[in-house]
């Protein structure tokens, strides 16, 4: 979990100076951290539904954060 909370934090920092607007930043940066704890998931061969908590739960979590932040964010161009 704090994992997870201190990769969040870099990456809203990181899209807070994305030239493309927050939104669309925090977007791609959820989007690209979903593929890469799924590569690491598969590399390290991590069982899907473990006890603990590991990267395919990480992965999961990045794409549901990625999917609300798109859904926010087109909702407020609207």
């Amino acid at each position: 979990m704090i994992r997870f909370a201190l990769r969040i934090v870099i990456l809203v920092i990181f899209a807070s100076f994305g030239g493309i607007g927050f939104g669309r930043s925090l977007a791609t940066l959820l989007w690209m951290s979903t593929v890469f704890s799924a590569v690491v998931g598969a590399v390290r061969r991590e069982p899907l539904f473990d006890i603990t908590l590991n990267h395919w739960d990480e992965t999961a979590a990045y794409a549901a954060l990625c999917c609300l932040t798109i859904a926010f964010h087109h909702a407020a161009a609207l």
